[in-house]
């Protein structure tokens, strides 16, 4: 079956459906819902039901704006706070830890390269732009993972954890686009590249935060009388922000990781519905971009490069990335062995290795399909044997604990803009011995009861109403002044 006009939003709408169907039924079983979303791309791909697609420069295009989406997403839920006592070695890690898991393994394949038992003979610039598009974890898996099995992680490691994967595919894409320009022109030039480098970092870090600010400025100033149209407008900003930034020669893909991260951590009007719409939004493009990698590979090519795939994924998962992790955290005292331990194990790979391997088939790198493929099966090794033991190697490491109450039980949300505070209270045997009804209660001053839950049933409070043992009070506080 080809794509065309009449047929797309009949597959699309299908191919949708049965992604979610399959997620959640995958989820009760601890596989991650992104290797099935890319389980079925391939199911309906040209050697499953016979879906032909294999336009790389549209996958690259779709997999640039699910990235701009998803990344943006991610800042906006990284909290400064949260962060802050882990910077550095956040940071350590999306760089020197991202260069260091391309050399090491960009080494390793090249010394494998040419062997009787593999089939590739790579020189040492196309082993190195291997790896180079593997380097970084993926975000998407990661933000995905550890927020769908709803962990939390003891020496600030789920901080961590999101810092360095929403902020390391910068680092793995300029050194895939330089190492690609190396080889096309057999030429390199050691200051032209630092200082390329340079500029797409500096040029995307204020970019993206000079842009952030403005983001929010323009959406609390602007006055709209539908409240709906301010998350389009926000999604608006975030695709501006990336390719204005590229134009300028910066890094497109930092800038809206940081522009994300200035507007979730500052007020900004219809904070729910904004957060609401834009994770909606970061999981429609995570499921369309993983289908699409899915229908875009030919799995019986794959097969011809697994045997080198599962050694480089090996190697990958057990000693390049481990070492890097451990070299880079060395200065780190404080982050204890157990931590760096775990951190090497969830270095996920995704879509985003995936999507970095395409540029070099459209730049018709030799070789190229081959690293395509291995990526691609390598991607299937890291979710199928990291994404499924995250949670295990946690409680083995006993670095699991429990989450944080958040919110109340009542579901219930104030805007920013009102300086209250909600909490909720279960009412107790002793609570009413000392007073059954609530006008006898003694609440502090400035505290009222919004509802009373008792049951399923919600009640409109009064002084007179008597309380009964289990009831749920919802309370709104005054903020204390500081």
């Amino acid at each position: 079956m080809l794509f065309s006009v009449e047929n797309m939003l009949l597959i699309g709408s299908v191919l949708l459906i049965i992604s979610i169907v399959v997620g959640k039924t995958g989820y009760r079983f601890g596989v991650p819902a992104l290797l099935l979303f890319l389980l079925v791309g391939m199911f309906f791909g040209s050697d499953g039901l016979g879906l032909q697609f294999n336009n790389t420069h549209q996958a690259q295009a779709i997999g640039m704006v699910a990235l701009s989406v998803i990344l943006f997403s991610g800042g906006m839920d990284t909290k400064v706070a949260d962060i802050k006592p882990i910077m550095s070695a956040g940071v350590v890690l999306s760089t020197a830890g991202v260069l260091l898991t391309a050399l090491f393994t960009g080494l390793f394949i090249w010394i494998i390269s040419g062997m009787s038992f593999t089939n590739i003979s790579f020189p040492l610039t196309t082993s190195l732009l291997l790896a180079a598009t593997m380097s970084s974890t993926d975000s998407a898996s990661v933000f995905a993972i550890l927020r769908s099995q709803k962990m939390n992680l003891k020496h600030n490691l789920r901080p961590m954890l999101e810092l360095e994967s929403g902020s390391n595919d910068p680092m793995a894409y300029m050194l895939t686009i330089v190492l690609i320009q190396i080889i096309l022109s057999g030429s390199m030039n050691a200051g032209e590249i630092a200082g390329n480098l340079a500029v797409q970092f500096l040029v995307g870090g204020a970019g993206g935060y000079i842009l952030g600010k403005l983001t929010v400025l323009f959406l609390n100033k602007i006055n709209i009388d539908n409240q709906s149209l301010y998350a389009i407008l926000l999604l608006g900003c975030v695709f501006f922000t990336f390719t204005i930034t590229d134009r300028l020669h910066g890094n497109g893909y930092l800038a809206v990781y940081i522009a994300g991260m200035v507007v979730g951590n500052k007020k900004i009007v219809f904070r729910k519905e904004i957060a609401t719409f834009m994770d909606g939004m970061s999981w429609l493009f995570q499921i369309i971009m993983f289908l699409t990698l899915g229908l875009l590979v030919n799995p019986h090519e794959m097969l011809n490069v697994a045997l080198v795939a599962i050694l480089v994924g090996v190697f990958l998962i057990l000693i390049g990335r481990p070492l890097s992790v451990f070299l880079c955290l060395l200065p780190f005292r404080k982050i204890n062995f157990k931590s760096k331990l775990f951190v090497s194990w969830v270095g996920l790979r995704g879509a985003v290795p995936i999507i970095f391997a395409t540029y070099p088939v459209v730049a018709g790198v030799e070789g190229s399909n081959s690293i395509f493929n291995i990526v691609f099966f390598i991607t299937i090794v890291s979710l199928v044997v990291q994404g499924t033991s995250i949670s295990f190697f946690a409680r083995l490491l006993h670095l699991s604990a429990p989450l944080p109450q958040t919110g109340n039980e009542f579901g219930v949300e104030l805007p920013e803009e009102i300086d209250s505070s909600l909490s909720d209270m279960t009412v107790t045997p002793e609570m009413i011995e000392q007073a059954d009804t609530l006008k006898e209660m003694n609440l502090p001053q400035g505290t009222l009861v919004m509802i009373v839950k008792r049951g399923n049933e919600f009640l409109i409070p009064n002084g007179s109403l008597k309380l009964h043992v289990g009831d749920k009070l919802l309370l709104i506080s005054e903020k204390e002044k500081s």
